[in-house]
């Protein structure tokens, strides 16, 4: 198992997983892009981006913060921080890709589930990840993948930097410091 991806490989698997949105949803009509804070937001921007250059003109976009909505809430501390959740689009009737960067047990995905009740009811929801690691906890499955990482033990990370956000664009699976 490859554990570094440098920025090529990066940007080649964004690309990827666009190309396999794009194939899913009707350029014509709209669609929603929620990526979950904050990797997924970035990731996100990305594929609108991407979307967009591709003749997707109706995407509207938010971001959403699931912190109060984990449930290893008590885990993380007695006073987490939640970041602001911006979803100031139409949610219902509309579908959504729900974004985010790397799958792991799947509750983080759940908890974006449950937060995304609070604002409306998509006529889908479709999830694209960045890394799927495997390790499942819940029955969640991504509908679009980038990488694929079958088999990480549990005492290893998989980290994914971005460079809005760490400076640099990379992939890297480390044991857990």
């Amino acid at each position: 198992m490859r554990n570094h991806y440098d920025q090529a490989d990066v940007k080649r698997v964004i690309d990827d997983l666009a190309a396999k949105v794009a194939q899913a949803f009707d350029p014509r009509e709209p669609m929603n892009i929620v990526g979950i804070r904050t990797r997924g937001e970035t990731i996100a921007q990305r594929l609108t981006r991407m979307l967009q250059a591709r003749g997707f003109a109706r995407i509207g976009r938010g971001i959403l913060d699931i912190t109060l909505y984990r449930d290893d809430l008590s885990e993380i501390g007695p006073t987490p921080i939640a970041g602001p959740t911006e979803i100031d689009i139409p949610l219902d009737g509309i579908p959504l890709l729900l974004v985010d960067d790397v799958l792991f047990t799947g509750r983080s995905v759940r908890s974006a589930l449950n937060a995304l009740v609070d604002f409306g009811r998509p006529s889908v929801i479709r999830l694209g990840v960045l890394v799927d690691r495997g390790g499942r906890e819940l029955p969640i499955a991504a509908d679009y993948v980038g990488i694929v990482l079958p088999h990480v033990p549990a005492d290893v990370r998989v980290n994914v930097r971005l460079a809005e956000v760490d400076g640099v664009d990379e992939i890297v699976v480390e044991p857990k410091a």
